[in-house]
């Protein structure tokens, strides 16, 4: 079928669902950290703690992207099904999460949440490729990197600004501060409303041929056809997940350890020990409260000051938007140089931490972040069987999750431990990380992934 050219407002309606996605990951990645801190764990275990998230993903993307790809229902579609059950579930835990009693409660709540939002983002990236044509793709997956850098920005400020309105960031010793328990509820909120708004305003296309599409359902088998097309992928996607590796590595260290690194290295203001207090003593327990609101007003500095990456990621999007609506890009050279200038901006926290400098390092993180939410997506899109796009984003996203596991299974403490024992070096290695995969952009060679007009 020859798929017609959608306008803006058309692909705006398919794609505004990622704001509350983007609220969820936001949240998730700018304050999980946070609370487990805040619920007594150490930093170095912090990493460990994330590993659900990367775990669920890796079973979860493949086997939401075969089932899209063999559902239909006149009414509701393919793939919008998958957003509405994945946004009740997200819904219900953002909510959950801050009220954590105890740190085992927060990291299943975090299990839970990451394959909730699993549930809805991998049909989205398929939505993309099922409505437009192959000259729309890198302007629609640019829009919906647009869209993820204003949710981004907007959630990585929600603890700052309701702080600011009146919610307190003092809290008793294991309990999460009021500002976070507010931020997650509105989150909760919007992370439904924009999947609904999604669902109702946007209509997919049928199967061309029902009947043979139903067979072709009866006939499906869910681990051999996952199995075989890990097998089988196109040697591009390879090369792409090779990318796709070092970029996750060096984003994971960012949501796992950014918090404890800034509070320290630039705001000096780490977390309290708990264990080194006597709570009975008047004095040390007034001294602990000065701590530990010291360290929640400076995560939430770091929260509001990391939601820039997302400010960033959004300008450079509607840069690229005007841009590829009308002229064709170099999607490897695009990618490649976003890389480098994120890469530059880790290592610059390091080298000049002064607070008022941080935002300009995460701008130039902000760039990476929007070309690695956009240019690879477009390069796969182009040389995947547009049947199978929605296993070929599953498949495609274990890139995503197994250097997020090998990051929490002590590959970022590791890679930090080569040139320090404090957490801001974590940061470091994200950044060489990040010009290591800009370099692997190299080996992407198939003419139809690096250049199209879009």
């Amino acid at each position: 079928m020859k798929k017609p050219l959608l306008k803006f407002w058309d692909i705006w309606n398919m794609s505004f669902g990622f704001l509350g996605i983007q609220f969820g990951f936001a949240l998730q990645g700018g304050f999980m950290s946070r609370i487990f801190q805040t619920l007594g764990a150490a930093k170095d275990d912090i990493p460990l703690l994330w590993i659900a998230a990367p775990l669920t993903g890796l079973i979860v993307q493949p086997i939401v992207g075969y089932l899209s790809d063999h559902t239909w229902h006149p009414r509701w579609g393919r793939r919008r099904p998958f957003f509405l059950i994945g946004a009740v579930l997200s819904s219900f835990t953002l909510f959950f999460v801050p009220h954590s009693p105890v740190l085992w409660v927060a990291v299943g709540c975090l299990w839970i949440l990451d394959a909730s939002i699993n549930i809805s983002m991998e049909p989205f990236r398929a939505l993309v490729a099922d409505k437009l044509p192959d000259q729309q793709r890198s302007y629609g997956f640019i829009v919906q990197t647009l869209i993820i850098g204003i949710g981004t920005w907007i959630a990585s400020n929600l603890p700052w600004l309701v702080s600011q309105l009146g919610a307190s960031d003092a809290a008793a010793p294991g309990v999460i501060p009021m500002s976070v328990k507010v931020a997650f509820s509105i989150g909760a909120f919007v992370f439904l409303a924009s999947i609904l708004y999604t669902v109702l305003t946007t209509k997919e296309y049928p199967p061309e041929d029902v009947e043979a599409f139903k067979k072709k359902k009866d006939e499906g088998n869910l681990f051999a056809e996952v199995f075989d097309y890990i097998c089988n992928m196109p040697k591009t996607m390879i090369k792409l997940g090779v990318v796709q590796f070092f970029s996750w590595f060096a984003f994971f260290a960012m949501w796992s350890l950014a918090n404890p690194a800034l509070t320290e290295h630039v705001y000096q203001a780490p977390a309290p020990i708990e264990a080194s207090f006597d709570f009975t003593n008047p004095s040390e327990d007034a001294a602990f409260q000065t701590q530990n609101t010291a360290f929640q007003k400076a995560s939430n500095l770091v929260g509001s000051n990391m939601g820039t990456y997302g400010l960033s990621s959004m300008a450079f999007a509607l840069l690229l938007s005007f841009y590829t609506s009308r002229r064709t890009i170099n999607r490897k050279l695009i990618h490649m140089f976003s890389l480098f200038i994120g890469g530059f901006g880790f290592i610059a926290m390091y080298l000049f931490p002064a607070p008022e400098l941080l935002k300009f390092w995460f701008i130039c993180v902000g760039v990476a972040w929007g070309s690695i939410l956009s240019m690879p997506y477009a390069m796969l899109s182009s040389v995947v069987d547009p049947e199978k796009m929605g296993i070929s984003m599953g498949v495609f996203n274990m890139f995503i999750v197994l250097p997020q596991i090998v990051a929490a299974l002590n590959g970022v403490n590791f890679a930090a431990s080569l040139m320090g024992e404090e957490s801001i070096f974590a940061l470091v290695a994200a950044g060489i990380s990040l010009i290591v995969s800009g370099l692997c952009n190299l080996l992407i060679t198939d003419k139809n992934a690096i250049r199209y007009h879009a």
